[in-house]
């Protein structure tokens, strides 16, 4: 069984794994981490090879030059097993955001290597996006559960359960205008987290 509690030092093959891939996802090269972090690429490249270990100032660092909380690098597997490559696990999920923020995403791609990443997005009732989005990706997504607005390179879609949209490098936003909260399973290619 797999446990959140406890630091990625316990598993530096696990955490170099998903920072190559979420280097790579973002298309920076270590020689642009190693500038933001204030560290050399050798102790970047020994860090995505499992050879070294962060310290926890390392993380933060890590995090705030890819805008994701610290705790993502917290959020591993207990084993760096054959399993953790193909399978994530309900209880083991990365989550980025907070339901104070009005939405909250859990990966369910094993990792951030691949063509694409998804997730399991919930938005919270009354919650809209903050700003309008364009990104260099295509993106899918169905509406498991509850409705959402939506606007898609500036056309209003109204969406409910069991309905689904794709488009393609488009500007979007999103606003749940219920007192509901909204679940998407949304697919991004190439993965941004």
């Amino acid at each position: 069984m797999s446990s959140l509690a406890h630091s990625p030092q316990d598993h530096p093959g696990s955490l170099g794994r998903n920072l190559r891939g979420l280097r790579k996802a973002r298309g920076i090269t270590l020689k642009e981490l190693a500038l933001k972090i204030g560290r050399s690429v050798g102790f970047l490249s020994q860090l995505e090879r499992g050879i070294s270990e962060p310290s926890i100032t390392d993380l933060r660092r890590i995090a705030a030059a890819f805008e994701v909380p610290t705790s993502w690098f917290f959020m591993l597997d207990d084993q760096d097993t054959p399993e953790n490559k193909f399978i994530v696990r309900a209880g083991a999920r990365r989550h980025l955001g907070t339901s104070e923020e009005g939405i909250l995403e859990e990966l369910l791609s094993p990792d951030l290597g691949g063509s694409f990443e998804m997730f399991r997005t919930v938005i919270e009732p009354g919650a809209a996006s903050t700003e309008l989005l364009k990104r260099d990706t295509e993106e899918a997504g169905y509406i498991v559960s509850g409705e959402i607005d939506f606007w898609i390179d500036g056309q209003h879609f109204h969406l409910k359960s069991g309905d689904s949209f794709r488009f393609d490098h488009k500007s979007h936003r999103w606003h749940n205008r219920t007192d509901r909260q909204t679940v998407i399973l949304w697919v991004v290619s190439p993965p941004v987290y």
